[in-house]
């Protein structure tokens, strides 16, 4: 199955919501209440919504649209525009850069960094995972796991061991080795905000000293099917690590979507990656356009 495909898949009961609201005969007031309310529900939230309805307000008088289809392939551009705050690929132009994965318990983390780890390979690169989240029981084998899946090093150290200590050990590593990417993995909670921030700035204040040239992504990893809340995580991480990226996971029928549209206009960070199931190559590289079509 084919990325549209997967992602058609994932994002059907969404689709199918929207899609209904374009079988009106005129584009009146009902129709765009009804569209506003579908788009809510789709997880874009009010203010997205209104933005995305207003744009497409603007375009139907502009250019005269009549149809409810030249309407819905509208929206589709409206979207896309609001998706449109970035480079969708990865910046990885150093030798080693480093890749930063962040985000709460039970997104997906370890399986997003396992996933990217093996794309990187198979493009021919030599990737190193750190296990900096020492304060999960079983963060780090869990890892492991995932590194044998992928064929890839990793560096790890004991449970409570301090992150930044390994992460350390893993940029001594990747020097050694001649490593390409180093991929972080973090705490996704700790006791309470100002310790996840401490703990990300030492990180980052390891990674700046010994590796102050290094490309460096930021990822955030948001569970697709947590809607709003997706919208709230991103906002209070990109005030704590500084996100370049977002990863949206469990994009498998359960997850409604508009999340994405919503993160990515509001605090203008790109999406860089859909998790669309468990497999291995079920991560993919995010293309607005394929996505936009899928949900509309």
């Amino acid at each position: 199955m084919g990325f549209f495909e997967k992602i058609k898949q994932g994002l059907s009961r969404t689709a199918s919501s929207i899609g209904s609201v374009f079988t009106a005969s005129e584009l009146d007031d009902n129709f765009y209440d009804e569209l506003e309310e579908r788009l809510i529900l789709a997880d874009l939230g009010v203010e997205t919504t209104q933005k995305a309805v207003d744009g497409l307000r603007e375009k139907v008088r502009a250019q005269k649209l009549k149809s409810a289809e030249e309407a819905r392939k509208a929206l589709r551009e409206v979207l896309c525009e609001m998706l449109q705050v970035g480079s969708s690929a990865l910046k990885l132009d150093t030798k080693p850069s480093v890749i930063l994965v962040i985000g709460v318990n039970g997104v997906g983390k370890t399986t997003t960094i396992g996933k990217i780890a093996n794309q990187l390979r198979m493009q021919g690169k030599k990737v190193l995972l750190c296990a900096g989240d020492t304060f999960r029981a079983a963060a780090a084998d869990q890892l492991e796991i995932w590194a044998g899946r992928a064929h890839v090093d990793i560096i790890r150290q004991h449970e409570g061991a301090d992150p930044a200590a390994v992460v350390y050990d893993a940029i001594c590593a990747a020097k050694a080795r001649g490593s390409d990417v180093i991929l972080c993995d973090t705490a996704g909670r700790l006791h309470n905000k100002a310790n996840l921030m401490n703990e990300l700035g030492k990180i980052s204040r390891i990674l700046s000293r010994e590796l102050p040239e290094a490309s460096r992504e930021v990822l955030l990893v948001l569970d697709g099917t947590t809607g709003q809340n997706g919208l709230i995580q991103a906002k209070q991480f990109q005030e704590i690590a500084g996100v370049t990226g977002i990863v949206l996971t469990k994009l498998d029928g359960t997850a409604k979507g508009g999340v994405v549209i919503a993160v990515a206009d509001t605090l203008q960070i790109p999406v860089k990656f859909i998790g669309v199931g468990e497999q291995m190559d079920d991560l993919m590289a995010f293309d607005a356009r394929t996505f936009v079509e899928a949900l509309v």
